[in-house]
C-alpha cells in the first residue's frame, strides 16, 4: 500500500477534530498519524493527516473531506512538492557502556539530548518520518524505554499554498458566527 498525507484548512471551532476523524472512521480508513494545529489565521487550524492506501482510499478521503462543511479546503500533499518535519521525543536507557555510542549517534543524527539522569537520557530529533526511523533502527539495541512522536507537519514548497484561494474575510466572519 501507497502512504500519502492530505493537509485541511478547518474552521477553529469545538467538534471539527471529531467529525474530520469521524469520517475516516465511517469509512474504515486507518489514520497514521494526525497533526493540528493554528494557522496564521485565527479563524482557521490545520490538520495534515498521514493514511496508507492505494488510489481509491487516496481519492474517497480527499472527497470526503471536502464534503465536510467545516473544511475550507483540502490538498494532498506530494512529497516531492511539499516540506515536512516531525518531531520525536525518545526515552534512551543510559548505560556507561553504551553512553558514547549513543552520544555519536545523536551526533550524527543531528539530534539533542534534553535531558540526562544517570539511568536514562531523552533525546529530541526531528526531521523527514525517514529520518526518524533510522535513528529508531540505530538506537533501539540500546533499549528505548518510551517514545512520542508528533506526526508529520508539512507545507507545499514555492509559491503555492494551501489556503490561497480562500477569502479570509469570510472564514473570520464565519468563525465569529
Amino acid at each position: 500500500m501507497e502512504h500519502f498525507e492530505i493537509a485541511c484548512l478547518v474552521r477553529n471551532s469545538a467538534g471539527v477534530l471529531t467529525r474530520v476523524s469521524s469520517m475516516f472512521t465511517r469509512r474504515g480508513f486507518n489514520i497514521n498519524s494526525l497533526a493540528v494545529g493554528p494557522t496564521e489565521d485565527p479563524a482557521l487550524s490545520r490538520i495534515t493527516i498521514s493514511v496508507n492506501g492505494d488510489e481509491n482510499i487516496r481519492s474517497q478521503c480527499i472527497k470526503q473531506l471536502r464534503k465536510l462543511y467545516d473544511v475550507k479546503d483540502v490538498k494532498e500533499m506530494i512529497s516531492e512538492e511539499r516540506v515536512g518535519r516531525e518531531l520525536a521525543l525518545i526515552k534512551l536507557k543510559n548505560l556507561p557502556e553504551t553512553r558514547s555510542d549513543i552520544v555519536s549517534a545523536v551526533d550524527i543524527f543531528r539530534c539533542k539530548i534534553i535531558d540526562f539522569s544517570p539511568s536514562t537520557l531523552c533525546v529530541e530529533i526531528t526531521g523527514e518520518p525517514s529520518k526518524i526511523n533510522a535513528f529508531i533502527t540505530v538506537v533501539e539495541p540500546y533499549g528505548i524505554l518510551e517514545m512520542c512522536r508528533s506526526g508529520l507537519v508539512a507545507l507545499q514548497r514555492g509559491c503555492s499554498y494551501l489556503n490561497e484561494d480562500i477569502d479570509f474575510r469570510t472564514a473570520n466572519n464565519e468563525a465569529r458566527q
